[in-house]
């Protein structure tokens, strides 16, 4: 199974908004076959290693990390070919939490008279695909929240400089987690400020560029028409606004290509529960946040934050007046605070990387 997850981790990035999910074929000890799944629309992982096989699959056992599906959605179903091939036993990591799918899968196998073993690895197979439990569950992207900071909790000075707070292996991690995400999502004072692209620097394990769909919070439709962000693939750009903004501004914008979503506001503010539904309805299944204090504030207050990467660098600015990591409410009492979880620490060139899963409940 260890094996499978790292064929399965192939497909990142890719998969969207498909699991990632490995597949090893063994017959008499000897791995017959493999595949993974490479991307939504390519054949499964399952099929894929059947297809490698052969007439070889007769007798064998199927490693899977996830349940093979039972519904038609961009190609047929799995469990039927799983059948069809006359593999002897399954073994899978878990069971796929598509409340269409879940349980179905391995169910039909057991009918066909074959031996099913769930649950091996479960926590690791779990855990690679956290993003697409959530989106199947709660219709909502997974959310991770990128900071830069200094140790005394600042993203920038007074005067609004961030560059470069983190260091170049900071910043390379940075874009690598932009390549597998579906969406960046940043504030229209990012954008105001630094006029970004929101583009990745670097290439796929296939050297593929990918770039992941680029959303902005404007509440007002501030964004000017010249934005970095839009000149480059537009098509690509969600403008998340409210009825404050101008509608012959949105509709110059439109027809460049930009989608621009009218969404309900909250304090004045786009409503964030609404965007990150819209966003899912739109494919996103993982979102990287990349936001200024007050976004960070908002998605922290709505505790919308699944996941948290905080680069810290060994520098102070000591200024009361600079930005710090969160605007927002915040809360009042300790017993209310946002805990992390697998928390992970480590070093990335001079600076540091502190990672983890904010507890439910």
């Amino acid at each position: 199974m260890k094996a499978v997850l790292r064929l399965a981790r192939k497909g990142r990035g890719r998969t969207s908004p498909n699991p990632m999910v490995g597949a090893i074929l063994v017959k008499g000890g000897e791995r017959i076959a493999q595949g993974y799944h490479i991307r939504a629309g390519e054949p499964h992982a399952e099929i894929v290693a059947l297809q490698q096989a052969g007439e070889k699959a007769r007798g064998a056992t199927l490693y899977l990390n996830l349940e093979p599906c039972t519904h038609y959605g961009r190609t047929p179903p799995c469990a039927p070919r799983v059948i069809e091939a006359g593999i002897r036993r399954a073994v899978i990591g878990m069971e796929d939490p598509n409340p269409s799918v879940k349980g179905k899968g391995i169910e039909s196998l057991r009918q066909a008279g074959l031996l099913v073993t769930v649950g091996v690895l479960e926590k690791e197979c779990q855990k690679i695909n956290e993003a697409f439990s959530k989106y199947m569950l709660k219709k909502e992207p997974f959310v991770i929240l990128k900071v830069a900071s200094t140790l005394d909790g600042k993203i920038a000075t007074r005067g609004g400089d961030s560059r470069w707070i983190t260091g170049e292996a900071a910043r390379r991690l940075v874009h690598r987690l932009r390549h597998q995400a579906d969406g960046i999502l940043v504030g229209i004072g990012t954008i105001l400020r630094d006029n970004p692209m929101l583009t990745v620097r670097v290439k796929g394990q296939a050297g593929e560029e990918r770039h992941p769909r680029r959303i902005v919070l404007d509440s007002r439709l501030r964004i000017p028409e010249n934005a970095n962000v839009i000149g480059e693939r537009p098509s690509e750009v969600i403008i998340a606004t409210t009825e404050r903004g101008s509608k012959d501004k949105i509709d110059r914008l439109k027809a460049r290509g930009v989608q621009v979503l009218v969404l309900d506001s909250d304090q004045g503010r786009v409503d964030l529960k609404s965007c990150l539904r819209k966003l899912a309805e739109a494919g996103i299944m993982t979102l990287l946040v990349e936001g200024g204090a007050q976004v960070n504030g908002s998605f922290l207050d709505q505790r919308a934050i699944d996941k948290f990467y905080f680069f810290f660098a060994p520098k102070w600015i000591g200024d009361p007046k600079a930005p710090g990591i969160f605007g927002g409410h915040g809360i009042e009492n300790l017993c209310d605070a946002i805990r992390l979880g697998e928390v992970r620490f480590r070093r990335m060139g001079d600076d540091f990387l502190l990672e983890g899963l904010v507890e439910k409940g």
